[in-house]
């Protein structure tokens, strides 16, 4: 059987990528083209800064991707992009690409949900997810419960009220001064702690939903009122707070739903402590990628495309940017 390869476009951030995907699962390039440093000065992503640096960066990396790969344009099936959730300036410019390159080109263009495009970062490794599936999708804007019966059959269990889970890492991190990105600054600096502070967990019990600014409060009120002494057990007591509701409501939903995975998925699947925990608490297999495919990634948009694309999910040149939607659209 001859392979589909698919080009893959992400920039709903501020990371510009491109990846070239064969049958959704082999990835024969991926290239990530990171701001991070960019928006390190200003502690946060500046949109009119990323949507500005995307027009810099996308055709050489797409170019990029396409010398890695091995393949040429003859060889691209199709063109997959994300097209929302997302910041506006940022998206228009990968959308706006992957629509030329498709006309151009005459090939067939799918739209991608960022969302569900995370979740499809578990076919790029390891053993190919089985359905039915509970997905756990926590990134810097999300925090989403979903029962997935099959390929494109989303059910939006729970989300968060309030901050999501990345969030509450990057306003942990500036609250103990870790420095940005937030995320990974607090789970290495939890390593080198102990949980000592008795943090709160917001367990919402009867729902699948999800909060943090309450515990986000209480750890700005423990810095402010001179009780931590310590950033390390700090920073270890914090994550060990948003991973035990995490771990424990995934696996409640598992449970109920009859699911057979457990999908880990978002820049927060990178976490150490919540990718062990989940692991070795869950009675079923948990699939979750490496912690490259983690965070924003244009494999993965190429992935989710594939099985759009095999489903007849075409899109048209008029396709626009959403840049609220949500993961069951």
């Amino acid at each position: 059987m001859v392979a589909v390869i698919v080009l893959g476009i992400e920039t709903s951030c501020d990371e510009t990528a491109a990846a070239v995907v064969s049958d959704g699962r082999h990835v024969l390039s991926n290239i990530v083209s990171s701001q991070v440093e960019i928006h390190a000065r200003y502690g946060g992503i500046v949109p009119e800064v990323a949507s500005r640096q995307h027009i810099l960066s996308i055709v050489p990396v797409i170019q990029q991707a396409l010398d890695r790969s091995g393949q040429s344009w003859n060889e691209i099936d199709g063109v997959a992009v994300t097209c929302g959730p997302g910041l506006a300036g940022s998206l228009l410019v990968g959308l706006n690409t992957a629509k030329a390159i498709a006309f151009a080109r005459h090939l067939p263009l799918t739209g991608v949900n960022h969302l569900q495009a995370h979740i499809y970062a578990n076919w790029l490794s390891g053993p190919v997810p089985l359905f039915p599936a509970l997905c756990l999708v926590v990134s810097g804007g999300h925090t989403d419960m979903v029962y997935m019966k099959t390929h494109g059959d989303y059910n939006l269990l729970g989300q968060t009220r309030d901050d999501a889970a990345g969030e509450a890492f990057d306003k942990a991190a500036r609250i103990l001064g870790l420095g940005y990105p937030g995320g990974p600054a607090v789970d290495r600096a939890a390593e080198e702690g102990e949980h000592r502070f008795d943090l709160p967990r917001a367990w919402l019990r009867g729902t699948y939903d999800f909060s943090f600014s309450g515990l986000k409060t209480a750890l700005m009120r423990l810095k402010e009122s001179g009780q931590i002494n310590n950033v390390y057990d700090a920073a270890a007591s914090f994550r060990l707070a948003v991973v035990d509701v995490l771990v424990r409501k995934t696996i409640n939903a598992a449970r109920k739903y009859r699911a057979v995975n457990i999908l880990l998925s978002g820049g927060v699947a990178a976490n150490h402590l919540l990718r062990q925990r989940l692991t070795s608490l869950s009675p079923i297999p948990v699939i979750m990628p490496p912690p490259s495919l983690c965070t924003d990634n244009a494999a993965m948009v190429a992935s989710c495309g594939f099985y759009q694309l095999k489903e007849g999910l075409l899109h048209d040149l008029d396709l626009d940017v959403c840049p609220s939607l949500n993961l069951a659209s």
